[in-house]
């Protein structure tokens, strides 16, 4: 229970701290895509602790991921790196597991459930 209220406060943080420290263009990209409104929080929380520290992320939360959209992702990332509290373990890393969930995500959307194969198999 500690971790999720540590991780509530993270996320408050991350959204405060982002939204002040965030550029125009970054914030145009955000505002213009409704970025902020297509994810529920906790399928942010299992996304930002993928990215941003050592975590998984279900189904659920990947096709909400794929919903939110490349563009909506990218950006977000791009915003949160802005905040020098999340430049660790670096940039880099960062954009490289970024785009490793991104790929992940539209992987498991783009193969067949098992019922599918099931269905078209018969």
């Amino acid at each position: 229970m500690a971790n999720l209220n540590v991780y509530s406060v993270l996320v408050v943080l991350f959204l405060t701290c982002s939204a002040i420290m965030a550029t125009k263009e970054n914030d145009q990209i955000i505002k213009e895509n409704n970025c902020e409104t297509k994810m529920g929080l906790p399928c942010v929380l299992e996304a930002f602790t993928s990215i941003f520290e050592r975590g998984s992320i279900s189904n659920k939360c990947c096709s909400e991921l794929i919903v939110l959209g490349k563009v909506c992702h990218s950006t977000l990332v791009k915003r949160t790196l802005e905040n020098p509290l999340f430049k660790y373990p670096s940039p880099a890393t960062i954009i490289a597991k970024s785009i490793e969930t991104w790929n992940n995500c539209l992987a498991f959307i783009d193969s067949p459930s098992p019922s599918a194969l099931g269905y078209m198999i018969s």
